[in-house]
């Protein structure tokens, strides 16, 4: 097989760990690769010119080699400043880093979710931080395949209503609620469009797209918990 050298292309940082000595294994998110796991040899010794550059939530490029599943890491250089998080923005971005390792295939390129993840990033150091990471979940849930009908009603060609009830069904969307119990996440039709237009301005709409996008996203986390939510939650009860 023969190898494949990718030289300086634009990457995230998502996660690393180490391995055998002086190395670790690395998982980069890449414009135009997707994710890639990557063998950094010798980043952890202390002369290491690489080991200050391997940090998360920074802009990079990055060249490496690649024959079989992980590739072998070559150049790396900044390609920006960090994104500049404290507290729960930033956890929310470790967040968004766990999302990506367990929904998303190595070598599966998604440039435009690479854009709405350096967005959010960003994004997160602003005014909404919780806003941003909605719509970074439902942008996520798209690009895998499973994007949200927010704006009609499920099996027919009626608009959601503002002023309206609904009961969200996952497979299908919203349908009228009109006082019945059944399987779905009840909503409010406002709360629909507002995550449709990508304006979640209001706490509770806010709240509706969180548990709407939290029960969209754990058919595909197969029931094993994300590590990072626990934190935001602990934060949460604090």
């Amino acid at each position: 097989m023969k190898a494949e050298r990718v030289v300086l292309t634009p990457v995230y940082l998502l996660h690393q760990r180490a391995w055998r000595e002086t190395s670790k294994l690395l998982e980069i998110w890449s414009r135009e690769h997707g994710r890639v796991g990557l063998v950094a040899r010798g980043v952890r010794r202390p002369n290491s010119p690489q080991r200050s550059l391997l940090q998360p939530f920074g802009p990079l490029l990055m060249s490496w080699t690649q024959r079989g599943e992980l590739g072998n890491l070559g150049a790396v250089e900044a390609a920006g400043a960090p994104a500049g998080l404290r507290g729960r923005p930033l956890m929310a971005a470790f967040y968004m880093n766990e999302l990506l390792l367990r929904l998303v295939a190595r070598q599966d390129a998604h440039p435009h979710l690479y854009e709405v993840y350096a967005h959010t990033l960003k994004a997160l150091a602003g005014d909404n931080p919780a806003a941003a990471l909605r719509m970074f979940e439902l942008q996520l849930l798209s690009a895998i395949g499973y994007g949200l009908n927010l704006d009609q009603v499920a099996g027919s060609r009626e608009q959601v209503q503002a002023d309206q009830d609904y009961l969200y069904d996952l497979e299908a969307g919203p349908r009228p609620a009109q006082g019945r119990k059944g399987p779905g996440v009840p909503i409010r039709g406002r709360s629909l469009l507002a995550l449709y237009g990508g304006a979640l301005d209001d706490a509770e709409d806010l709240k509706a797209a969180k548990r709407l996008l939290a029960a969209a996203l754990e058919p595909h986390l197969q029931g094993r918990a994300l590590k990072t939510s626990s934190v935001m939650r602990a934060l949460a009860r604090r």
